[in-house]
């Protein structure tokens, strides 16, 4: 069983900079695809970045591309989703999502799952 918990999510105004973090429970982090998804009101949940065990591979929306930046850190358990240029259209509650095949981009491929963190972008 692994427990997931985001943090560092908060308003920030356009074309401002986040960084997203989630720690997580359990002895296998190190072995897991993680991933970073978001879901905004009347959205379904979408892909935002995710990144390979050994950090080696990382992969990301064309949305984000360029903007966001994931990275993990094995030590401490924890995954990281660095944001600059944000958007208004980056609103919304973002995910940390762990455990799923190699280069996995649907939320339905991941097992472990945190409550999600809010970003909001102002105009």
């Amino acid at each position: 069983q692994v427990q997931l918990v985001e943090s560092g999510g908060g308003l920030v105004q356009a074309g401002g900079s986040l960084r997203l973090s989630c720690a997580a429970s359990g002895r296998s982090f190190s072995s897991y695809m993680l991933g970073w998804f978001r879901q905004a009101p009347g959205n379904e949940r979408e892909f935002v970045a995710a990144i390979s065990p050994g950090a080696l591979s990382t992969f990301y929306a064309d949305s984000v591309k360029g903007r966001f930046t994931i990275s993990r850190d094995n030590a401490k358990n924890t995954v990281y989703l660095q944001m600059i240029s944000l958007k208004p259209e980056d609103t919304a509650n973002y995910y940390c999502a762990a455990d799923a095949f190699f280069g996995a981009r649907l939320a339905r491929e991941y097992r472990y799952w945190g409550q999600g963190t809010q970003v909001t972008v102002s105009s």
